[in-house]
C-alpha cells in the first residue's frame, strides 16, 4: 500500500516538472514601423567612422529610386539605454568594441518577431570593416524580417486570387485594397490607387529560352517588359506609352521566389508623350516544369512622394508567389 502511494507520488511531481518545463518563455509583441532599424552604438561611435560606415553600407541608397532613398529609417540608441520597452523594436543592429571579433544573429532574443544582428571588433577599423564586409547579409536579413512583417499584416485581409490562380498557375497573396485593372489569357495588371498616384503590378508568361549571359538576359527582360507595356498600359493621353528610361542603367541580379531561381531587375519607368515616370523592380521566374518564364513586376507611381515603402509592398506581393 505505502509503495502505491509513493508511486502515485511519484508521478504526480513527473507530471508536474514536465508540465513546468513546457512552458514556453513569454515574449512581447515586436514593435516598429517597417523598415525602422534600431541601432544600439555609444554616441562616441555613433558621431564618427563608425557611424558613416552604418549610413554608407548599412543605410545605402536604394538603386532603382529617382530620388535619394535609404534601405532603413535608423533611430541610434546608446547601450546604456537600450532596456525595457525600447528592446521590443523589430530589427536591431548592435555595435560594440570589444575582445571578439564576429557577427551574430539572433532570432526573437526580447520580442517576437524579432531579428537582432550584433556586431563586435576590438578597434574602429576592425568594426568598420565588419560591416563593409557583411552588410549585404545584415541588409538581407532585416529585410526578410521586414518581408514576412508586412505580408502578416497583408493577410489579414487578401483579396480573392482565384481566377489568377486558373488562369496564370500561381498563388500570389495580396490585400483586398487592390483590384484587377486588366486581364486577358496570360496577362493581369494589378492596381491600387493611392492619393495621387497608384501601385501596380503585371503578371504575365513568355516562352522559355536560354541566354549566354546576364546582359543578353537583361536586354531581353527591359525589350519584353517594353513590348507588354506598351501593347497593355495605356497612357494618360493618346499614343503615349510607358517604356523603360533608357538614360538611367538597369541593374540585375538573382535571387529566389518560393526557392526558384529568379532573375531580378530594377530601374526606372517613363511614359512617351506625357510627363509621367517612377521606378519598376522586375521578377522573371524560371518555371521549367511549365516550360515558361513567369513574369511579375511591379512600378510605382507617386509624383512628389516618397517611393520606398510603396515599391517595398510591392516587391512583398511578388516574394509571395507560389507555383502550381
Amino acid at each position: 500500500m505505502r509503495f502505491r502511494f509513493s508511486l502515485i507520488i511519484f508521478i504526480i511531481l513527473c507530471l508536474g516538472c514536465n508540465e513546468l518545463n513546457s512552458k514556453k518563455v513569454y515574449k512581447p509583441k515586436s514593435s516598429g514601423k517597417l523598415n525602422d532599424l534600431l541601432l544600439v552604438v555609444n554616441d562616441d561611435l555613433w558621431m564618427g567612422d563608425v557611424g558613416d560606415a552604418v549610413r554608407n553600407y548599412i543605410s545605402s541608397e536604394i538603386y532603382g529610386l529617382p530620388q535619394k532613398e535609404p534601405y532603413f529609417n535608423i533611430r541610434q540608441l546608446s547601450e546604456v539605454l537600450f532596456k525595457d520597452f525600447v528592446r521590443s523594436n523589430r530589427i536591431i543592429l548592435q555595435l560594440e568594441i570589444s575582445q571578439e571579433n564576429e557577427v551574430k544573429f539572433y532570432k526573437d532574443p526580447y520580442a517576437s518577431p524579432q531579428k537582432m544582428i550584433v556586431v563586435k571588433a576590438p578597434s574602429k577599423r576592425e568594426l568598420i570593416e565588419l560591416i563593409n564586409d557583411r552588410a549585404l547579409d545584415i541588409i538581407s536579413n532585416f529585410r526578410e524580417t521586414e518581408f514576412n512583417e508586412k505580408q502578416r499584416r497583408v493577410n489579414k485581409s487578401l483579396f480573392d486570387n482565384s481566377i489568377i490562380k486558373n488562369k496564370l498557375g500561381i498563388d500570389i497573396k495580396f490585400s483586398s485594397a487592390y483590384r484587377i485593372a486588366k486581364s486577358n489569357k496570360n496577362f493581369f495588371w494589378i492596381r491600387r490607387d493611392t492619393e495621387n498616384g497608384s501601385l501596380n503590378l503585371l503578371l504575365y508568361s513568355l516562352p522559355l529560352r536560354n541566354f549566354k549571359n546576364t546582359s543578353s538576359f537583361q536586354k531581353f527582360i527591359i525589350k519584353s517588359r517594353d513590348s507588354i507595356s506598351q501593347a497593355e498600359i495605356p497612357g494618360p493621353i493618346e499614343d503615349a506609352f510607358m517604356t523603360t528610361e533608357r538614360s538611367y542603367k538597369p541593374l540585375s541580379s538573382y535571387t529566389l521566389i518560393s526557392g526558384i531561381s529568379t532573375f531580378q531587375t530594377k530601374s526606372l519607368w517613363k511614359v512617351e508623350g506625357a510627363f509621367m515616370s517612377g521606378p519598376f523592380i522586375n521578377f522573371c521566374i524560371t518555371d521549367k516544369e511549365n516550360s515558361r518564364f513567369l513574369i511579375a513586376e511591379g512600378f510605382v507611381y507617386a509624383p512628389a512622394k516618397s517611393k520606398r515603402d510603396f515599391l517595398f509592398e510591392l516587391e512583398t506581393m511578388i516574394r509571395s508567389i507560389k507555383l502550381d
